[in-house]
């Protein structure tokens, strides 16, 4: 089963039910893989969990799949939202695809005062954060948000919600230590690669479900930095924990 090919898609999976994969879909396993009919596949999403399948019709213009039993429940990640300025186009990539396999729940880009990317494309977004889950047997895919400015972002926060910050100014108490103080639901900001402003700084500090954490002594990019405080907030409040 490890070498299956591995798909995610919307529709219900159930035992028998027989559906349609997309064109995209298709050549891939038609054409990369040269499947035929009767060859396996496995399916997932993040209501139905993940099932064996097997291919039924396969011609040059469709090809469908027919359930057969589930392999897993669904398995969302712990609760943790993970917010980012957004980066230019591969480095983007790398972040939404790590972000991924860490186990964020959800990808919130957010528009800070020296953001350098003005559009953001949630189409490709959505695909690599698709393909991370794909590789990785995850059986489940994080939501991606549309993008808001900090400012709104904030002024809406739900309160039950702790937010950690990454503050590369941030001295004095243990990083460890601070997120031990805290607990799930929570989220994770990461700003963009110009850093946040003194203004924004200090905002983020007077606000009371925030917490200023630190990544240690050396400036890091901010795909690097993501990837790093993902990795610490899972392993302190996540399902890293033995």
């Amino acid at each position: 089963m490890r070498d299956t090919p591995r798909l995610y898609v919307d529709f219900q999976l159930a035992e028998r039910a027989e559906h349609a994969l997309t064109q995209e879909q298709a050549h891939y396993l038609r054409d990369v893989m040269r499947l035929k009919p009767g060859d396996p596949v496995r399916l997932f999403n993040a209501r139905d969990g993940e099932w064996r399948a097997y291919l039924g019709s396969v011609t040059r213009k469709a090809m469908s799949v027919i359930c057969e039993k589930q392999l897993a429940e669904a398995a969302p990640p712990p609760d943790i939202d993970f917010l980012f300025a957004p980066l230019k186009h591969a480095r983007l990539d790398y972040l939404v695809q790590k972000a991924t396999e860490l186990g964020a729940r959800r990808l919130r880009p957010v528009y800070t005062a020296r953001t350098i990317v003005e559009r953001v494309n949630l189409d490709r977004m959505k695909s690599n954060a698709v393909e991370a889950a794909e590789q990785c047997n995850l059986v489940y895919v994080p939501e991606v948000l549309e993008p808001e400015k900090l400012d709104r972002v904030l002024a809406g926060w739900d309160r039950g919600r702790a937010l950690i910050y990454c503050d590369e100014r941030s001295d004095g108490e243990d990083t460890l230590s601070l997120l031990k103080g805290l607990s799930l639901p929570a989220a994770l900001l990461i700003g963009p690669e110009g850093g946040f402003t003194a203004e924004e700084r200090e905002g983020l500090r007077r606000l009371p479900f925030v917490t200023a954490i630190s990544l240690g002594p050396r400036i890091m990019r901010a795909d690097t930095a993501g990837t790093a405080a993902l990795a610490l907030v899972q392993a302190v409040l996540g399902d890293w924990q033995p």
